[in-house]
Protein backbone atom coordinates (compact mmCIF):
# COMPACT_ATOMS: atom_id res chain seq x y z
CA UNK A 1 0.00 0.00 0.00
CA UNK A 2 1.31 3.45 -0.94
CA UNK A 3 2.05 6.02 1.75
CA UNK A 4 -0.63 8.69 2.01
CA UNK A 5 0.18 11.29 -0.60
CA UNK A 6 -1.37 13.18 -3.50
CA UNK A 7 -0.38 13.96 -7.03
CA UNK A 8 1.37 17.37 -6.95
CA UNK A 9 -0.26 18.34 -10.26
CA UNK A 10 -3.94 17.33 -10.00
CA UNK A 11 -4.21 16.45 -6.28
CA UNK A 12 -5.53 12.95 -7.01
CA UNK A 13 -4.76 10.17 -4.54
CA UNK A 14 -5.16 7.48 -7.22
CA UNK A 15 -1.49 6.56 -7.55
CA UNK A 16 0.62 3.57 -8.53
CA UNK A 17 4.32 2.78 -8.14
CA UNK A 18 5.69 3.43 -11.62
CA UNK A 19 9.36 2.61 -11.00
CA UNK A 20 11.85 2.12 -8.20
CA UNK A 21 15.61 1.86 -8.04
CA UNK A 22 18.28 1.91 -5.34
CA UNK A 23 18.03 5.69 -5.05
CA UNK A 24 14.38 6.73 -5.39
CA UNK A 25 10.77 5.70 -5.82
CA UNK A 26 8.56 7.07 -8.60
CA UNK A 27 4.77 7.27 -8.50
CA UNK A 28 2.39 7.80 -11.39
CA UNK A 29 -0.99 9.45 -11.08
CA UNK A 30 -3.79 7.47 -12.71
CA UNK A 31 -5.71 10.68 -13.38
CA UNK A 32 -3.25 13.09 -15.08
CA UNK A 33 -0.44 10.53 -15.66
CA UNK A 34 2.27 12.67 -14.09
CA UNK A 35 5.21 10.61 -12.84
CA UNK A 36 6.78 12.15 -9.76
CA UNK A 37 9.25 11.59 -6.93
CA UNK A 38 7.70 11.76 -3.41
CA UNK A 39 9.12 14.34 -1.02
CA UNK A 40 10.97 11.70 1.01
CA UNK A 41 13.60 11.62 -1.75
CA UNK A 42 13.98 15.36 -2.38
CA UNK A 43 17.30 17.14 -1.95
CA UNK A 44 17.58 20.19 0.27
CA UNK A 45 17.76 23.61 -1.40
CA UNK A 46 21.48 23.72 -0.63
CA UNK A 47 22.04 20.30 -2.21
CA UNK A 48 20.01 21.34 -5.26
CA UNK A 49 22.07 24.48 -5.68
CA UNK A 50 25.27 22.44 -5.55
CA UNK A 51 24.03 20.26 -8.43
CA UNK A 52 22.95 23.30 -10.47
CA UNK A 53 26.34 24.95 -9.93
CA UNK A 54 27.91 22.02 -11.78
CA UNK A 55 25.99 22.88 -14.98
CA UNK A 56 27.99 24.80 -17.57
CA UNK A 57 25.43 26.98 -19.33
CA UNK A 58 27.45 29.78 -20.87
CA UNK A 59 25.41 32.56 -22.53
CA UNK A 60 27.76 32.62 -25.53
CA UNK A 61 28.20 28.84 -25.86
CA UNK A 62 27.12 28.09 -29.44
CA UNK A 63 26.24 24.46 -28.62
CA UNK A 64 23.99 25.61 -25.79
CA UNK A 65 22.39 28.21 -28.04
CA UNK A 66 21.78 25.53 -30.69
CA UNK A 67 20.07 23.38 -28.05
CA UNK A 68 17.84 26.29 -26.97
CA UNK A 69 17.09 27.24 -30.58
CA UNK A 70 14.71 24.28 -30.84
CA UNK A 71 12.42 26.32 -28.60
CA UNK A 72 13.57 29.82 -29.54
CA UNK A 73 13.15 29.48 -33.31
CA UNK A 74 9.49 28.37 -33.34
CA UNK A 75 8.71 30.83 -30.56
CA UNK A 76 10.16 33.73 -32.55
CA UNK A 77 8.02 32.69 -35.51
CA UNK A 78 4.91 33.12 -33.36
CA UNK A 79 5.74 36.32 -31.46
CA UNK A 80 4.66 39.80 -32.40
CA UNK A 81 7.46 42.33 -32.70
CA UNK A 82 8.82 43.86 -29.49
CA UNK A 83 7.08 41.34 -27.23
CA UNK A 84 7.82 41.18 -23.52
CA UNK A 85 8.61 37.84 -21.94
CA UNK A 86 9.96 36.02 -18.91
CA UNK A 87 12.58 33.28 -18.79
CA UNK A 88 11.29 31.30 -15.81
CA UNK A 89 14.00 29.18 -14.18
CA UNK A 90 16.70 30.66 -16.38
CA UNK A 91 19.66 29.31 -14.39
CA UNK A 92 23.02 31.06 -14.02
CA UNK A 93 23.61 31.51 -17.77
CA UNK A 94 20.52 33.12 -19.34
CA UNK A 95 21.40 32.35 -22.96
CA UNK A 96 17.74 32.30 -24.02
CA UNK A 97 17.34 35.90 -22.87
CA UNK A 98 20.36 36.88 -24.98
CA UNK A 99 18.99 35.05 -28.06
CA UNK A 100 15.49 36.52 -27.84
CA UNK A 101 16.74 40.03 -27.11
CA UNK A 102 18.91 39.79 -30.23
CA UNK A 103 15.58 39.58 -32.11
CA UNK A 104 14.19 42.71 -30.48
CA UNK A 105 12.19 41.28 -27.60
CA UNK A 106 12.39 42.25 -23.93
CA UNK A 107 13.08 39.33 -21.58
CA UNK A 108 13.01 39.41 -17.78
CA UNK A 109 14.60 36.71 -15.64
CA UNK A 110 13.46 34.64 -12.69
CA UNK A 111 15.24 31.75 -11.01
CA UNK A 112 14.81 30.51 -7.46
CA UNK A 113 18.58 30.23 -6.95
CA UNK A 114 20.21 32.70 -9.35
CA UNK A 115 17.65 35.46 -10.07
CA UNK A 116 15.30 35.23 -7.08
CA UNK A 117 13.69 38.68 -7.33
CA UNK A 118 9.96 37.93 -7.24
CA UNK A 119 8.97 41.40 -8.48
CA UNK A 120 9.05 40.03 -12.03
CA UNK A 121 6.18 37.72 -11.06
CA UNK A 122 3.91 40.71 -10.38
CA UNK A 123 3.43 41.63 -14.04
CA UNK A 124 2.04 39.99 -17.18
CA UNK A 125 3.90 38.89 -20.27
CA UNK A 126 3.39 38.07 -23.95
CA UNK A 127 5.35 34.86 -23.46
CA UNK A 128 6.98 32.85 -20.70
CA UNK A 129 9.66 30.23 -21.34
CA UNK A 130 10.57 27.29 -19.12
CA UNK A 131 13.45 25.38 -20.70
CA UNK A 132 14.44 22.25 -18.78
CA UNK A 133 12.61 23.61 -15.72
CA UNK A 134 9.28 21.86 -15.14
CA UNK A 135 10.98 18.56 -14.29
CA UNK A 136 12.51 20.30 -11.25
CA UNK A 137 9.23 21.55 -9.73
CA UNK A 138 8.28 20.46 -6.22
CA UNK A 139 4.83 22.07 -6.40
CA UNK A 140 3.94 22.00 -10.10
CA UNK A 141 0.26 22.87 -9.69
CA UNK A 142 0.98 26.01 -7.67
CA UNK A 143 3.80 26.99 -10.02
CA UNK A 144 1.68 26.61 -13.15
CA UNK A 145 -1.12 28.65 -11.59
CA UNK A 146 1.42 31.33 -10.69
CA UNK A 147 2.67 31.35 -14.27
CA UNK A 148 -0.92 31.54 -15.52
CA UNK A 149 -1.40 34.77 -13.56
CA UNK A 150 1.66 36.19 -15.33
CA UNK A 151 0.36 35.43 -18.84
CA UNK A 152 -1.68 37.84 -20.90
CA UNK A 153 -4.79 36.24 -22.47
CA UNK A 154 -3.12 35.63 -25.86
CA UNK A 155 0.32 34.78 -24.41
CA UNK A 156 2.41 31.68 -25.08
CA UNK A 157 3.84 29.42 -22.40
CA UNK A 158 6.79 27.67 -24.06
CA UNK A 159 8.06 24.51 -22.34
CA UNK A 160 11.05 22.30 -23.05
CA UNK A 161 11.23 19.01 -21.15
CA UNK A 162 11.87 15.41 -22.14
CA UNK A 163 8.73 13.29 -22.16
CA UNK A 164 7.88 9.95 -20.59
CA UNK A 165 7.35 7.27 -23.25
CA UNK A 166 6.70 4.10 -21.27
CA UNK A 167 7.79 2.30 -18.09
CA UNK A 168 10.40 0.16 -19.84
CA UNK A 169 12.21 3.19 -21.28
CA UNK A 170 11.77 5.09 -18.04
CA UNK A 171 13.72 2.45 -16.12
CA UNK A 172 16.80 3.05 -18.29
CA UNK A 173 16.30 6.79 -18.88
CA UNK A 174 19.25 9.12 -18.32
CA UNK A 175 16.78 11.85 -17.33
CA UNK A 176 15.90 10.20 -14.02
CA UNK A 177 19.56 10.02 -12.98
CA UNK A 178 19.56 13.73 -12.12
CA UNK A 179 18.55 13.92 -8.43
CA UNK A 180 16.97 17.37 -8.98
CA UNK A 181 14.49 15.96 -11.53
CA UNK A 182 11.25 15.37 -9.64
CA UNK A 183 8.38 15.54 -12.18
CA UNK A 184 8.18 13.69 -15.47
CA UNK A 185 5.49 14.61 -17.99
CA UNK A 186 3.88 12.98 -20.98
CA UNK A 187 1.42 14.52 -23.42
CA UNK A 188 -1.54 13.62 -21.17
CA UNK A 189 -0.06 15.36 -18.12
CA UNK A 190 0.91 18.39 -20.20
CA UNK A 191 -2.62 18.44 -21.63
CA UNK A 192 -3.83 18.63 -18.03
CA UNK A 193 -1.49 21.61 -17.50
CA UNK A 194 -2.96 23.25 -20.60
CA UNK A 195 -6.49 22.78 -19.24
CA UNK A 196 -5.41 24.15 -15.86
CA UNK A 197 -4.01 27.26 -17.54
CA UNK A 198 -6.87 27.72 -20.00
CA UNK A 199 -4.61 27.02 -22.99
CA UNK A 200 -4.37 24.57 -25.88
CA UNK A 201 -1.37 22.32 -26.34
CA UNK A 202 0.82 22.53 -29.45
CA UNK A 203 3.48 19.81 -29.71
CA UNK A 204 6.22 21.69 -31.56
CA UNK A 205 9.15 19.26 -31.30
CA UNK A 206 9.86 16.00 -29.48
CA UNK A 207 10.49 17.85 -26.21
CA UNK A 208 9.12 21.32 -27.02
CA UNK A 209 5.51 22.13 -26.17
CA UNK A 210 3.70 25.44 -26.48
CA UNK A 211 0.56 26.22 -24.51
CA UNK A 212 -1.33 28.91 -26.42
Amino acid sequence: MLPSTQCPLCNSSDLIVYHGDNKRLYYQCNHCELVFVPSLFWLSLEQEKHVYDLHENDVHDHKYQKFLSRLAKPLLERLKSHSKGLDFGCGPGPALQFMLQQSGHEVCLYDLHYYPCTNVLDTQYDFICATEVVEHLKSPRETFLQIKRCLRPDAIFAVMTQLVINAERFANWRYIQDPTHLCFFNIRSLSYVAELMGKKLEHVDRDVIFLR
